[in-house]
Parts: C-alpha cells; structure tokens; sequence
C-alpha cells in the first residue's frame, strides 16, 4: 500500500513532492551522490556538502593511515532500508551494503590502492575504481549519510498532509558534518506497520545515470585507446577500401576490449594512473545538470482525470477564513503538479524572525531553465526559494497583502514571491501595486487568480508542460517595466 493511500492523504503522485512508495516492496529507483551534485537546488547542494564532508573525512584518515579509525567511519553505512528504493524484489531488505558487506567493501576500498594513488576525489569515484561497488551500494551508502536530511524532508511533508509521526523513535546514524562525526537521536518519526519510513524527494532520485564503469570504458577509455593505435599504426588497425579508391583505417572497440582493456575496474585504475586527463574529462563531460523524473515515470498516472478533480475541488472551496486551510492545502498540491521540476520541496508555515512571522509556502529553486531559472540567473532577482503566500479571499487583495509577502523576503531566501488568490477584479491595477514594490527595491511579487490556474490546468490536458510559467513571466514584464 502506498503511502497516500495509507494515510488516506487523497492526493495523487503529480501533486505530491514525494515519492509515493509501496511500503511492501522496492521501487528500482536510487539516491545517487552524483546526481545530488550536478543539481543546483538548496535541497541537494546541502546533500551534496554533508556527502562531501563524510568522504573527504575518510579519504583523510586513509591517507594518514589511521586505518581503523576510518574503518570505524565506515561501519555506519549498512542496511538502510527505510526509503523503499532500490533492488529487493518483496519486502524492503536494504540488501545493498549488510554489515558484512560493509567491511568487505572497505577492504576492497584498501586493496585497491584507489586512495594513495588518489584515483578518488568523491564518493561515486568508488562506482569505477572500487571492486563490488556498484548503484545499489552507492544509493545505501548516500542514504545514510543524509539521513538527517531526509528526517527533516519527511517530517515536513507529514505536517504538509496531515501525516501522523512516532515521538521518541531512534532516527538511525547520520553524519554531523559540522563535527565530523555519526550522530543518532530520538526525534519524531514516520512509522508504518512497525517500520521507520523515510520519504524522499521525487526530484532527486534516479534510475540510472551516466557515471558508471560502462560509461566511462565505452566512451572514454576505449575512445583514446582506439586514437592511440591508429597514431601508433599498431596491428589493431585495419583497412577497408573506399568506393572512391582511398583507404579508411580504422581500430573497433571490440579488438581493444579483447587484447588490452576488458573494462574491469582493476583495468581501468591501471589506465587511470597513467592518463587521469582522461578520467577529469569524463568528471567534466558529467557535470552537466541532470534531469529530475517525470510523474508518470514513477507511477502510472491519468492526468486528466486528476486535473478535472483538481478543477472540480478548486471551484468547490468557498473563499473565507473557514476554508482557508482547504485552499492553502489544495493549492499546495496544485503547484506542486504545474511547476515540478522546476521547484520542489515544499514546506508549509515557515517560521521567521524568531516565530513572529510565518510564509505560507516555500519552494526549493531547481529550476534549470524556464523562468525560475531566467530570474535567479538572467534578471539577478535572487531566489533560492520561492515564497507563496495564499489568500483565501472573497475579495481583491490590497496593499496591506503585498508588504506582507515583500517583508518575508530577504537576502537568503529570496525576493520573488507569488500572491494566490481567488480573484483580481482590476488585474492591470494590481500589476501597478506590484512594480510599485519593485521599483522601491522591495523584491518581484506576481499574482495567481482562480482562473489562471484552471486555465493552466486545462492546458497541462492538452500536453502544455508549463503553461502557468508562460503567465507568470508576460506579468513579470509588465510588473518589472511599469
């Protein structure tokens, strides 16, 4: 049974910022450090500085030969099986890193000479370099040093739906990267049927990726190797006669996987060692940001039966102070749906200035292009996250609303906020009030009515993959111009 349907939560995975598990079986999909590195949201940049500061830690211990102090580290990192995710076939095993398999991938890890010759610079190096290490290992490996992380994820998406949490449940080890060190404590948990869950952002995982032993051998080993005979004329070199008379020489992969680079990984630390150019090139070649997974790669999903629900509930909820907890939760999970992947995480009533002041809705930045993506790095409006104020009104909002969400801004969280409302009956009045804000530097604010977003909803049917991100930035032109 999935977790929505557990909790009756009555929310589809379109509009859940999590992945949605059976918590009977495995879903094959993984946390992968690497994929947390080449995102740019705050999210997966604090994943990826507690990542790096656990294996940083015990690439120093090995490198000044305090052995078992680093094997100590290392012992921390089996058997998570609270997220659901990975290869077991029935019920959630955790299978990828046992406690025996811990030490034996330790061992492989020094036997390997990875470290000394420093082959190793992040965690998913050991996915080349490091004898039965592979995804699934990686995935465990990264879940526990994060799981802090994702302690503090699932307790927000439980206070977002409504999801009862244990008090006092031993969270499991995670890394402190502040101390160096592996930390438990008893905190607030999701439990079900007896078993702590963790949730997971459904930005984040992946199925597969290109850094891997495979990738690397096929297009970058093998590709230079192949360049190396045909400069060197070796007698892998063949030759084929062209219809115009000239003579193409050529070396096939094949011929060098058989004489010289089978694509172990003992092979490819030996050709490491002598062209790491090659290996940085790979690094570099896998920087580039990697996209989340679609809602239908997860779960099979009928968008327009959950769209028409959407459109049917929105119009549904009365405006007013009595049903303003429905509109808040209702347009939580309507965003969620219009604007994933671009933003993702969302906590509900965030506390600022020492509790005095609340934001409804805040977003983690992910975007990669589109318009959160234009205004964080084209027009220099700083956001990292986006803020959401919701108003459940009968009414127009007025100025009071909008120095409301401009005083939530601020150098860390941001400066671009949207007002949700239920309607503007002047919205070119309105768009004047909002570049009045902006033009005392007091940050962007753009609106979203009833009808702009059943409008957006419309279009999400007819395959329109952002379509409410085409009405925020027509606004965002004629707020910022005036």
């Amino acid at each position: 049974m999935r977790i929505s349907e557990h909790f009756q939560v009555g929310k589809s995975q379109a509009e859940l910022d999590f992945v949605d598990i059976d918590t009977s079986t495995d879903m094959p999909l993984f946390l992968d450090s690497h994929f947390l590195a080449c995102r740019q949201d705050n999210w997966s940049r604090t994943a990826t500085r507690t990542i790096r500061s656990f294996f940083q830690h015990l690439l120093d211990l090995l490198s000044s030969g305090r052995i078992e102090d680093a094997r100590q580290v290392f012992s921390h990192l089996s058997e998570p099986n609270e997220t659901c995710l990975g290869l077991s076939k029935a019920r959630p095993q955790g299978r990828g890193v046992g406690p025996e398999n811990t030490q034996d991938i330790f061992d492989s890890l020094l036997e390997s000479r990875a470290v000394e010759t420093g082959l190793l610079e992040d965690l998913e190096d050991c996915v080349i370099m490091v004898d039965n290490f592979g995804r699934d290992k990686l995935s465990d490996m990264t879940t526990n040093i994060i799981r802090k992380q994702l302690i503090d994820y699932t307790q927000a998406q439980c206070d977002i739906w409504s999801i009862p949490l244990q008090p006092g449940v031993p969270s499991g080890f995670f890394w402190n990267p502040a101390d160096l060190r592996w930390e438990n404590e008893h905190t607030q948990m999701l439990v079900v049927d007896s078993r702590k869950i963790l949730l997971v952002p459904k930005g984040i995982v992946c199925f597969s990726h290109g850094y891997s032993q495979q990738k690397y051998h096929t297009h970058f080993v093998l590709n230079f190797l192949q360049s190396e005979h045909l400069r060197l004329r070796s007698a892998l070199v063949q030759r084929k006669l062209k219809k115009n008379g000239a003579i193409h020489e050529f070396v096939t992969k094949k011929s060098v996987k058989e004489t010289e680079s089978p694509g172990k990984k003992h092979d490819l630390r030996e050709f490491t060692r002598k062209h790491p150019a090659i290996f940085e090139n790979f690094k570099n070649f896998n920087k580039k940001p990697k996209r989340s997974l679609r809602n239908e790669d997860l779960i099979p999903l009928r968008i327009e039966e959950i769209v028409d629900h959407l459109i049917s509930n929105l119009r549904a909820t009365p405006a007013g102070n009595d049903a303003a907890g429905d509109y808040h939760t209702l347009i939580m999970g309507i965003l969620e749906l219009l604007f994933y992947p671009s933003l993702i995480a969302p906590t509900k009533e965030v506390r600022i200035h020492q509790g005095r002041k609340r934001i409804d809705i805040t977003f983690d930045n992910a975007a990669d292009e589109g318009l959160f993506f234009e205004l964080h790095n084209l027009h220099r409006l700083t956001c990292p996250f986006l803020i959401v104020e919701c108003k459940n009104y009968s009414g127009d909002p007025e100025n009071p609303e909008l120095d409301q969400l401009s005083g939530r801004f601020s150098p860390n969280r941001g400066r671009v906020g949207i007002l949700v409302c239920r309607g503007i009956s002047n919205m070119n009045a309105f768009l004047q009030r909002c570049n009045d804000t902006c033009r005392d530097d007091r940050g962007l604010i753009l609106p979203i009515t009833d009808d702009d977003i059943i409008d957006a909803l419309e279009q999400v049917k007819n395959g329109n993959s952002s379509p409410l991100e085409e009405t925020l930035r027509n606004r965002r032109r004629i707020v910022q111009a005036g």
